[in-house]
């Protein structure tokens, strides 16, 4: 079988950076093209502030599409990496063959679903009837498009569960580049508004889908995708959703996150600021964007490796991905405490929005960097195919500690709004030691005890 991109081999963080220089190159490219979007939209004549606060509302339906292509992608990415470690090929390509399908089929189900329910949710969500047509204008374009979305977001993680990182960089930097180019031609110069934002959304990811599918297809990936491959099969099916759950979990509680937080600060303080949580978001997405393309570029060496017995190269890469995110994150941390204003006149430089949002976002990132550690815990116990672990920490930060605390911080002390941003660190110190002391236990000290290969 194909001896491409094995990574047993060689130095671990030389492997990882391979991996990890083009993820994190299109995550930028890809955190990019969502801020230029925004600014695009914040650039509407006299309706810029409602038209963004309009497409966070749409965030939380958003982020359930993405949860079901990690479901599938993420799921079933990470079991091709340990199987191809094994040599264990035909099935490496089965989970691939299987997952595809999946995605596929969720994909139509959403759209259908989402159209259908769109208003009522919109309004759960935290629409008011000011930015419900921003937002019902945006979401209904968006749906249209949701196959293309979860066959480039779910199918691009087997490009990189291969070893090939830089056409997995590709797939992101056509759909992305293509998006900030078509942007300003539907919202400008066609006079398309929010709609030509959604629509040229939709095309950009067609494309990128296009571009996956001629990959995956052709001659210069190691596993193809193969009609012999779509036969579903139940236990196959239950190993990738048990898998992908955690991946699932993380997007959904996003969304509830999302919507939770959106309607308690309508409720509190209005559409101002509703839409400086889109602002904060859109902040913390670009701040973020290093960490996530070192943990993913991670994901399929560790993977890798774990499968193919080579515990002291696992360890390494526990070592490597932990000291350079925390680092990171330290940094970034500084950076927003001392600097909150120029990240927010990224988007808007109103004197009400960078008087309400400076206090806000200092609050929000006030613990960012103890998601290091969560970032680190969650890759590896997705590289080792540690569901369970996973699912319980992707449950436990967001439904455990930030939800209670969007819901009873307001109400304490008179908080009001600022609870609603405080909830983050509080979550983020707890979850963060919690989920990266417990893989150190189970993994470090219980699973990579044995000797290596």
């Amino acid at each position: 079988m194909d001896t491409r991109n094995d990574f047993s081999k060689g130095s671990i963080v030389k492997n990882i950076i391979s991996m990890a220089i083009p993820m994190t190159l299109a995550q930028l490219v890809n955190v990019l093209y969502n801020i230029v979007d925004r600014i695009y939209i914040s650039m509407i004549p006299d309706i810029g502030f409602t038209a963004l606060t309009g497409l966070g509302i749409c965030l939380p339906a958003i982020s359930i599409v993405a949860a079901f292509a990690n479901l599938f992608g993420m799921g079933g990415a990470p079991l091709c990496s340990i199987e191809r470690g094994r040599s264990n090929h035909a099935e490496a390509e089965r989970i691939m063959g299987n997952s595809f399908v999946m995605l596929a089929a969720t994909g139509i189900v959403l759209t259908v679903l989402g159209i259908l329910i769109r208003k009522p949710m919109l309004y759960l969500f935290g629409a008011s009837d000011i930015t419900y047509p921003y937002a019902d204008s945006y979401l209904t374009i968006y749906l249209l498009g949701n196959v293309f979305v979860m066959i480039s977001l779910g199918m691009n993680n087997f490009i990189n569960s291969q070893g090939f990182g830089r056409t997995g960089m590709l797939t992101v930097i056509i759909g992305a580049v293509l998006n900030i180019i078509l942007d300003p031609v539907f919202i400008f110069v066609f006079g398309m508004g929010i709609q030509g934002a959604a629509l040229a959304t939709i095309i950009s990811q067609g494309v990128s889908a296009a571009w996956v599918l001629r990959f995956l297809t052709g001659k210069k990936a190691i596993y193809t995708l193969k009609r012999s491959s779509f036969i579903l099969d139940g236990a196959r099916i239950r190993r990738i959703i048990g898998l992908g759950i955690s991946g699932f979990v993380m997007q959904a509680t996003n969304s509830l996150i999302q919507f939770l937080c959106n309607s308690t600060l309508q409720f509190y303080g209005g559409d101002l600021y509703v839409g400086i949580m889109t602002v904060t978001h859109s902040v913390r997405e670009v701040v973020a964007m290093p960490v996530l393309g070192l943990t993913h570029g991670a994901q399929p060496v560790i993977g890798y490796n774990y499968g193919a017995g080579k515990y002291d190269r696992v360890k390494s890469s526990i070592r490597f991905i932990t000291i350079v995110s925390l680092g990171y994150t330290v940094l970034m941390w500084l950076l927003i405490q001392g600097f909150p204003a120029f990240f927010i006149r990224i988007f808007d430089d109103d004197p009400a929005v960078l008087r309400a949002g400076i206090p806000s976002i200092r609050l929000f990132f006030m613990g960012f960097f103890f998601m290091s550690l969560q970032f680190a815990g969650q890759t590896i116990f997705l590289a080792l195919a540690k569901s369970r672990f996973a699912v319980f920490f992707s449950i436990f930060r967001k439904v455990v500690l930030v939800m209670p605390l969007v819901i009873l911080l307001p109400r304490i002390g008179g908080l009001r709004t600022s609870g609603v941003f405080l909830s983050e660190p509080i979550s983020e110190l707890i979850g963060g030691i919690a989920c990266f002391a417990t893989m150190m236990f189970v993994v470090w000290r219980r699973e990579l005890k044995g000797n290596p290969r």
